[in-house]
């Protein structure tokens, strides 16, 4: 009886921290969709391309930081392109936040390298506005059945949709 009485008095103690655990750990679906390490694949420029990606959480679970890393090489046998990337969500505004800071230049610390979006269904649609009238558009799609993500990014210039990139996410 007494063994009994322990176990449930232990059982209870221990309830409210694995609720609150589970409540930290299941943010957004989507988000957690994003973390590992992935080859990208596909087009961007019109020229065909494969990066490496590895996607974690940061800051006390905060943000999902993305590191991507291409596989060709400049002519002095560095990465010809490397991006980290943070991701967060405001779960007040149900908003997701992008910063995309590469090596294309240094002008990422500004409000066009800071795209936001709101989810719709397995997307999250960023939109990136530049300085000028220009927007960049950059689509996350995820895809559960093959748990891979298609990456569709399309600038507007002067009213006109370009494409920029379509590129598809496999787990490695």
């Amino acid at each position: 009886m007494k063994n009994t009485i322990f176990r449930i008095l232990i059982f209870l103690s221990l309830t409210p921290f694995y609720g609150m655990a589970q409540q930290t750990d299941d943010q957004d679906f989507l988000l957690h969709q994003l973390i590992g390490k992935w080859v990208l694949q596909g087009t961007i420029e019109g020229k065909e391309t494969t990066h490496d990606i590895t996607t974690d959480w940061v800051l006390d679970h905060q943000y999902i930081q993305i590191k991507e890393v291409s596989r060709e090489l400049n002519v002095k046998g560095k990465p010809e392109y490397e991006a980290i990337v943070f991701i967060s969500r405001d779960q007040a505004l149900d908003q997701y936040s992008c910063l995309w800071l590469d090596n294309t230049g240094n002008s990422g610390l500004n409000a066009k390298s800071v795209g936001h979006a709101k989810a719709s269904g397995d997307n999250i649609e960023f939109l990136f506005k530049g300085n000028d009238s220009s927007t960049f558009q950059t689509t996350f799609a995820y895809d559960r059945s093959s748990d891979s993500w298609q990456w569709i990014m399309d600038v507007e210039e002067n009213g006109k949709l370009q494409s920029f990139a379509s590129v598809k996410l496999t787990r490695k």
